[in-house]
């Protein structure tokens, strides 16, 4: 994976409004997570059983990868999932898929493909946990595109700013804000064309595999 430098960053996090955290992030390592630009708003309950905001922070764990920004969120690992305690389940190392029987809920933000630091992830290798390998790997099989992979899940996609292509084996479709689309455990990738940074919300649950 390439570092990316103080300048090429300041450029590309005033777009994506992530210059709280640029000075942290300009000289971490890429798998190191930095607070983000996020809010984030938790709920919970008190001692007396009455709801309350438990968190209003940005989010804390932020992983930038070739071209893509990554926000965690938050993550379930059961079905029905369980909303006691006070752990934050995002404070783990990064991970691509939900646990089993569980999901996940992240922000991605894919930078121009043109843009400085924009190349695909499928252009270099992901030697860690994240999973990222195993599911390129099994895009790689039948993706049309680099950066096609495959993950055993039912994803929720929401397109929150800008404007993205999301491209299967036989065809693709731009997406542009307000769009969703449900990705069924298919072998997809993502394309930014345009001059903008693109940010999406993924939902990714668990499911059984395609074949």
């Amino acid at each position: 994976m390439t570092s990316i430098n103080r300048q090429q960053f300041l450029k590309w996090g005033g777009l994506l409004g992530l210059g709280a955290w640029l000075p942290a992030v300009a000289s971490a390592q890429d798998r190191q997570p930095a607070p983000g630009g996020v809010r984030r708003i938790i709920t919970g309950i008190d001692g007396n059983g009455r709801s309350l905001i438990a968190k209003d922070t940005a989010a804390p764990h932020v992983y930038r990868r070739e071209g893509v920004v990554i926000t965690e969120l938050w993550s379930t690992d059961a079905a029905p999932s369980s909303n006691r305690g006070e752990a934050d389940p995002t404070d783990s190392p990064l991970r691509l898929m939900p646990p089993k029987n569980g999901s996940v809920f992240r922000i991605l933000t894919f930078l121009p493909q043109t843009a400085p630091e924009a190349a695909s992830p499928a252009t270099a290798a992901h030697a860690d946990d994240s999973g990222i390998s195993a599911a390129l790997a099994k895009g790689k099989a039948s993706g049309r595109a680099a950066g096609s992979h495959v993950t055993d899940t039912t994803d929720y996609v929401v397109m929150l700013s800008g404007e993205i292509y999301a491209l299967v084996d036989s065809g693709e479709v731009l997406m542009k804000p307000g769009d969703v689309l449900v990705q069924r455990g298919t072998s997809h990738s993502w394309v930014n064309r345009s001059q903008q940074p693109a940010s999406l919300a993924f939902v990714l649950i668990d499911a059984q595999p395609l074949s």
